[in-house]
Formats: structure tokens, C-alpha cells, sequence
């Protein structure tokens, strides 16, 4: 059987996803490493064995210790049980006839059933890997180390015109592309949910190794629910230190697996987004904050990273004092956020009857442009105010009356402005009956849409944006209720 698709039928057998590290910290003074290796390694497969969906040795701890350690490594894996996969964190990378001597010591020798590799040499590094039938790859991709950014980072343009976008999100579509066979997963860093949701986005099926749980700051739930697939697998997160340097390894591995087990069952359970997004009330239910929604999470939390949402004490165009700013203007200039309200809008119409997309300007228009193109529908605009000169339009772009258009906007405190739009849209004979936005805040804006006739979608509420900022940990418990207060009263 091929190693992923043995991966997809041990997590569901098991109900794990949980990957238990075999990091085993011995002081380089001990008279015996072997047997002190060997001692540890045993007690805590045997603790953590009803509760891991596969096991992971990192090959330094044991290579550190010369031949001892290589023993004490060989006796390690047959503690393993038969029907719990093992994954040998190499992170090996060279090419020809070194490639091939660590294939065979690491898939030969060693029998591992997986292999973590650097793709760094390219294709070559990683060929000889893959002509082991049934066995399978994690190639590094976004790493849990604070330095990893540095390079992984980096915003490249390729050749085939993709970007700009990080690079290792374009190493996900190389390395994806070097087998036709379902033999290759990546490694994903864990503590960075960021990452984990937008390499999901162009690694829709692949399986993600997470590691940097515990000590480097990654919360095992969050890591799960930002990388899994839509089936609910599709990532093992990594624990070593968490569950090894645990009071009670076994209770440890136990909550791990169960709090997991409990957030993909949530979200299979859910829909696909919190009901009342999309229509009706906007406010997040209950089970949507249990069941997280990656596009959701990812486009909040580029909403915080480009500044488009900030704290602070704001004065307003009417006046008014705001204890926190909406500027979606800013979204024009991070096209990967760009893109995630493009995908937010194509959501929130899906289902929705409509020829075309009307943007209102001016913060509509760029958004507008990046809905047609998410969506693959065609759009207009209206003229606010009407043209004095040339053609004098009302309505820019093609059309024809009697046509739906779908009145699109980017967020909504009260309906003013896209009444205006929606007037002169209906001037021109065409039938405006929905209006999507990314952003509702308070509560004036739905009534004025239905007074009107028009039905309001919202991707998120604003109070959406106060529960990341204190998951985040920007505002605490009582600030974030002091926030939701605010826009209550609005």
C-alpha cells in the first residue's frame, strides 16, 4: 500500500493525528548511552503507543552517540508496533550515488516507512527516495525555527508567472510536482498557522508533517486546525518534548489525541462556513468558533498583519470616537491578502443568483476586480457622482437591463452609501437584490439593507475580528468585551 494512503486509513482507525518524537536527551556524560536510550525509548512507546498515529526518532539524538546510538536506534524501532507507521527525521539532501547510500541506509537499513528530506538540491535529492515503492517523503517546506523566514520568506516571482508569493509556498508546488505518484508530503511548521492555512491552499490533498509544538510555541489544536484537509486528515502534528518531558507521557499523548480528534470531528461536523455568514445574522456561532474556518482565519489575520484593522482611539467621519479603525483601502497593497477577499467574496456568492458584479467606489472597485476574478463573473460599476462629461454613463462596463447584478462593497456600517449605488444601478433597468460585503459592524447597516429590499451577506462581523485579536493575545478577555460593547451600541 502506498505510505499515505496506509497514513489516511491508520488516522482514521486509530482517531489520531498525533506524531509522537523520539528526541531522547541524554547527557553525553552517561557511562551507557546505549541502554539509557534504549531504557527511555521503551517507556514512552509503551505510554504513548494507544494514542500516536505514527512515531518520529530525529536521527541526530541517536547519531550524536556514535555506534551506541545507532544500536540503541535499531532497538528503538522494534519496540514500534507493526501498525504504527515510523517516521525517520533525517532531513538528509545530496544527489547521485549519495542519495541512493541514504535511501538505502534509511529505507534499506533501517526500514523506515517515511523519510524527512531538504529539497534545497532539487528533484535529485529526492528521486532515489521515491523509488521505494509504499514508502513516503516529508519535504522541509515552512520550518518551526525563528531564523527559517530569513529564506522561506523571501517573495519570489517564477518563471511560470506565479507571484509574487513566498518562497517556500512556491517549494510546496515544486516539490508536489515531483512525483505523479502519491508518495510526497511536506513539512509544515506547526507554531505558524499562517503558513500552515496558505500551503493548504496550493496543497489541497497533500499530507502536512507539523512539528514545532510545546516548546517552540505551537498549540497542537490551532496547528490541526489550520492545516487540515476538508476530510479532516491530511496533517500529523509533532509532539517531543510535550509529551516526553510530560509528569504523565500517557495522559499527555491521551489530551493531545483527544482535543485533536475533537476539533476534526467539530469541523466535519460543520458547515463550511459559521451559519448567518452569507445571510441572516452575521455574528459567529458557537460551533463556528469551536470548528475554525482556514479561508476565514487566514483572511482575518491578514486583515491585523497589513494594518487593514488596528486599535487605538480613532476619530470618524461623523465625528464620532472609534476605539479601533477599518481601512480596506490597504488591502490593494498585499496581493495575497488580496487574493484571500477575492476567494472571501466568491464564498459568500456562492449560490447567489446573479449575472455580474457591481462594485461601489471607490474601496469596492479594486475588491470588486478581485471577486470577478475569483468568481469568473463579469463586472460593472456605477458613477458616483454621475459623469459630466464624454458619455455621460451612470453605469460603467457592459450590460443589459433586466440583468441581476450582485451590489458589492467592502464593509458596512450603515446603508448610505449603498443605497446611493443601488439607485442608480435601478435607474438603468437592472435588478439589484444582494449585496456582499467582507466586513458588518453593528447593526444599522442590515436594517437599512432590508428596508430596502436588499439582502445583506457578510463574510465576517467585526466581533470576529475582536476573538483573533484575543487569541492573538492583542487585547484581553475584558478588552474584547469592551469592544463588543462598542459596536452593540452602534
Amino acid at each position: 500500500m502506498d505510505f499515505f494512503a496506509r497514513l489516511d486509513a491508520v488516522v482514521r482507525e486509530r482517531r489520531s493525528a498525533l506524531c509522537v518524537g523520539l528526541d531522547p536527551r541524554i547527557p553525553a556524560t552517561n557511562p551507557d548511552p546505549r541502554a539509557a536510550i534504549v531504557a527511555a525509548n521503551r517507556r514512552l512507546i509503551a505510554a504513548t503507543a494507544p494514542y500516536a498515529a505514527a512515531f518520529k526518532p530525529n536521527l541526530a539524538f541517536y547519531e550524536a552517540f556514535g555506534s551506541a546510538g545507532f544500536e540503541a536506534l535499531e532497538e528503538t524501532l522494534s519496540f514500534i508496533p507493526d501498525d504504527i507507521p515510523v517516521i525517520l527525521d533525517a532531513k538528509r539532501c545530496d544527489i547521485d550515488a549519495t542519495a541512493e547510500a541514504y535511501a538505502k541506509s534509511l529505507f534499506g537499513l533501517l526500514q523506515g516507512d517515511a523519510v524527512t528530506l531538504s529539497p534545497y538540491m532539487g528533484r535529485d535529492a529526492v528521486t532515489p527516495f521515491l523509488a521505494y515503492e509504499g514508502r513516503g517523503v516529508f519535504l522541509l517546506c515552512r520550518t518551526s525555527n525563528p531564523g527559517a523566514g530569513a529564506l522561506q520568506d523571501l517573495s519570489v516571482i517564477t518563471s511560470a508567472g506565479n507571484g509574487p508569493e513566498p518562497l517556500y509556498i512556491q517549494v510546496a508546488r515544486e516539490c508536489l510536482s515531483w512525483s505523479s505518484r502519491a508518495s510526497i508530503g511536506l513539512v509544515v511548521a506547526g507554531n505558524d498557522t499562517v503558513a500552515l492555512r496558505a500551503v493548504r491552499q496550493v496543497a489541497p490533498a497533500a499530507w502536512f508533517l507539523a512539528p514545532g509544538i510545546g516548546a517552540q510555541g505551537g498549540k497542537p489544536v490551532e496547528a490541526f486546525a489550520a492545516g487540515r484537509r476538508e476530510d479532516g486528515l491530511g496533517i500529523l502534528v509533532v509532539a517531543a518534548r510535550a509529551v516526553a518531558e510530560a509528569a504523565d507521557p500517557a495522559q499527555a499523548a491521551c489530551e493531545l489525541r483527544d482535543a485533536m480528534e475533537a476539533a476534526r470531528s467539530a469541523a466535519s461536523a460543520a458547515p463550511a462556513y459559521a451559519p448567518g455568514i452569507g445571510g441572516g445574522n452575521a455574528t459567529p456561532s458557537a460551533s463556528a468558533a469551536q470548528a475554525r474556518d482556514g479561508l476565514k482565519d487566514a483572511f482575518l489575520e491578514a486583515l491585523i498583519a497589513t494594518e487593514c484593522f488596528r486599535l487605538g482611539d480613532f476619530v470618524l467621519k461623523s465625528g464620532k470616537r472609534s476605539p479601533f479603525y477599518i481601512d480596506l483601502r490597504r488591502l490593494v497593497s498585499d496581493p495575497a491578502a488580496l487574493a484571500l477577499a477575492g476567494k472571501a467574496y466568491a464564498r459568500i456568492a456562492d449560490g447567489l443568483a446573479y449575472t455580474r458584479i457591481a462594485g461601489i467606489p471607490a474601496a469596492g472597485l479594486p475588491l470588486a476586480t478581485a471577486a470577478a476574478l475569483a468568481t469568473g463573473k463579469p463586472m460593472v460599476w456605477p458613477r458616483m457622482p454621475a459623469k459630466e462629461h464624454g458619455t455621460g454613463n451612470r453605469v460603467e462596463g457592459a450590460f443589459r437591463a433586466g440583468e441581476h447584478l450582485l451590489l458589492l462593497d467592502d464593509l458596512i456600517t450603515t446603508g448610505a452609501s449603498k443605497l446611493e449605488a443601488a439607485d442608480i444601478l435601478r435607474g438603468e433597468g437592472l435588478i439589484i437584490e444582494d449585496l456582499v460585503v467582507l466586513i458588518e459592524r453593528g447593526r444599522q447597516g442590515r436594517h437599512d439593507m432590508e428596508a430596502a429590499g436588499i439582502r445583506l451577506h457578510a463574510f465576517v462581523h467585526v466581533r470576529e475580528l475582536f476573538a483573533v485579536c484575543e487569541r492573538l493575545g492583542l487585547v484581553d478577555t475584558a478588552r474584547r468585551r469592551e469592544l463588543e460593547a462598542y459596536v452593540d451600541a452602534e
